[in-house]
């Protein structure tokens, strides 16, 4: 676990924990089609408080202001493109005018945070408790390490309804989708959080026996019977523990800080 060196009691500027964020996840770890980094407001400010989530909406706004938060740290960023205006045209303008009028600074780590080592990958490999982790699809940005995705064996083999009822029960959700289940026991598990279609064909090559991901487009399950077992749980249920990765960053640089991991749930996807 990376741990920066240990800040004295006192105050804490927005800017040294936006440092720290950094360092665990450096900034030229993300996508080129990626916004991580510095959303909203301005970072000279000492920190009141930190309020850590996945999604940023009006309603993470008002939780920061609620709880006397003047950072947001998310997963995803609020911005992914330039706004021409910024009005109440939609939640995103909203949020920014929310933010700004509070004097509330946000901030995303985003695929920096999925391709860093200790990253989001790692977190949901941890919740499954997989051994042996490491980087697949391994990549060298600006000399360091990453992947996109993780690797690991289970604890003990189990069968894919057995892996189906686990992943139920450690993220929260009622449904799993899947292929057809699979008839040979599972042990090596490969995982990507958010959107991982685009890594299935390396997590057979690996020799994976499952793959768990956020999301799979439709046609991506086809001509994999009995190959692996594909096992998608949901973007915000794969992701939902990035949470506690922040948390330990911060807290571990600066105890004295007061920080909350978000009580407000963004996920936009409900399953009736």
């Amino acid at each position: 676990m990376f741990r920066p060196a240990l800040k004295k009691l006192g105050s804490v500027k927005i800017k040294e924990v936006l440092c720290a964020l950094e360092q665990f996840a450096p900034l030229p770890l993300q996508e080129d089609w990626d916004n991580a980094g510095l959303q909203v407001g301005l970072t000279e400010a000492d920190v009141s408080g930190a309020l850590l989530c996945l999604d940023v909406n009006e309603n993470i706004i008002d939780e920061a202001v609620r709880k006397q938060c003047n950072l947001v740290v998310a997963h995803h960023p609020l911005l992914f493109k330039g706004l021409k205006t910024i009005s109440d045209a939609d939640y995103v303008q909203r949020t920014v005018m929310k933010a700004i009028m509070n004097k509330v600074v946000v901030v995303a780590m985003h695929t920096n945070m999925d391709n860093a080592k200790g990253g989001v990958n790692y977190k949901i490999a941890e919740k499954l408790k997989l051994q042996d982790v490491k980087f697949f699809a391994t990549m060298q940005r600006a000399g360091t390490e990453a992947g996109s995705g993780v690797i690991g064996q289970l604890e003990k083999e189990m069968t894919a309804v057995e892996l189906m009822d686990e992943l139920k029960s450690v993220f929260h959700t009622s449904v799993v989708k899947g292929n057809e289940l699979l008839k040979r026991p599972i042990r090596k598990v490969a995982i990507c959080g958010g959107a991982g279609d685009f890594l299935l064909q390396q997590a057979i090559d690996e020799g994976a026996d499952a793959f768990i991901t956020g999301e799979m487009h439709y046609h991506v399950y086809f001509g994999h019977e009995q190959q692996l077992q594909i096992a998608v749980i949901g973007h915000y249920e794969s992701e939902q523990f990035t949470a506690e990765i922040f948390r330990d960053i911060i807290s571990n640089a600066w105890p004295q800080l007061p920080i909350f991991i978000a009580e407000t749930n963004t996920n936009p996807v409900n399953n009736y």
